[in-house]
């Protein structure tokens, strides 16, 4: 704090005040507007049943196309064959990086062109998307796919079920 002098030449109480009134407003307002921006977006999670349907479960085979490392949920992208010749890109919800790293996932299980079946749960709009639930790799060797943080989806492991 820096004294004010007033007309006199006194210090003036009331300047002194003023400035440090203002400082502590500053201070306080900074601290509001770091946090905001630091705050996680709590919008990014959600419940299973806010999205996807437990009575639509998905099963099929396809090529992965991507996939995305991301929290609160990594994705996979997965080129599914149909009978009649087409293709349908679905979007696969899975579980955060940490937990499929520690579930025996790692950045080269799930290369481009890796052929997988998937187990899950579609979303309730019908879209392409799914919550995965299981995942079959070429060896037979099959890895957990949902999340560890209680969303509700059916079938969710209990720490050391596996």
């Amino acid at each position: 704090m820096v004294p004010v002098n007033d007309m006199n030449g006194r210090l003036s109480w009331f300047s002194m005040q003023r400035e440090e009134s203002m400082q502590t407003k500053l201070a306080i307002a900074v601290t509001i507007m770091g946090l905001a921006g630091w705050a996680p977006s709590a919008s990014a999670h959600h419940a299973f049943a806010a999205e996807f349907d437990a009575n639509k479960p998905v099963n099929f085979k396809g090529t992965i196309t991507k996939m995305e490392w991301t929290n609160p949920h990594s994705w996979l992208h997965v080129l599914v064959k149909q009978p009649d010749g087409t293709a349908i890109n679905w979007a696969i919800e899975a579980g955060t990086p940490n937990v499929l790293f520690r579930r025996g996932f790692t950045k080269d299980t799930l290369m481009p062109g890796t052929e997988v079946v998937i187990d899950g749960y579609q979303a309730k709009d019908g879209s392409s998307r799914a919550n995965g639930r299981d995942l079959t790799l070429p060896d037979g060797r099959q890895l957990f796919l949902g999340s560890s943080a209680g969303t509700g989806a059916p079938y969710e492991l209990q720490p050391g079920t596996q």
